[in-house]
């Protein structure tokens, strides 16, 4: 299990990437952290990227992840992108997507990065690593 977060200055887009085996505990200290690199960044988005995770999260975690609040300010006004390229994580993603819609309006599911940066209107960013 491993991520790291990288940051595009210009459009202030914060891109999580998770890798390896994606179950309830690394899923929460994966959220947690992101949480951190989105408040220290003023991100105005953010995409997570799950097309290298092997999904093993169960559906009920989602789902009460889903209910709680978003940590974010202002989750009507900034998106939030998952990127999930399997078949089962698209699904999951989407069930995540569907249950929490009402507090997170501008969350999108893709299957490709491209399709992500096309959702936000940008070409080309230069994301740079986050310590």
């Amino acid at each position: 299990m491993g991520f790291q977060f990288e940051f595009e200055p210009v459009h202030k887009i914060l891109l999580a990437r998770f890798e390896g085996r994606l179950t309830d505990k690394s899923l929460g200290e994966f959220y947690r952290k992101g949480l951190k690199h989105w408040a220290a960044t003023d991100a105005r988005a953010v995409i997570s990227d799950y097309t290298s995770a092997e999904w093993a999260v169960s559906a009920e975690f989602l789902r009460a992840l889903a209910k709680e609040e978003p940590a974010v300010t202002e989750p009507a006004k900034r998106p939030r992108i998952v990127v999930a390229s399997t078949t089962v994580g698209f699904g999951l993603a989407r069930m995540f997507q569907i249950v929490g819609e009402h507090k997170r309006p501008l969350l999108k599911i893709v299957r490709t990065l491209d399709e992500a940066y096309a959702e936000l209107g940008i070409e080309s960013p230069h994301f740079q690593p986050l310590e």
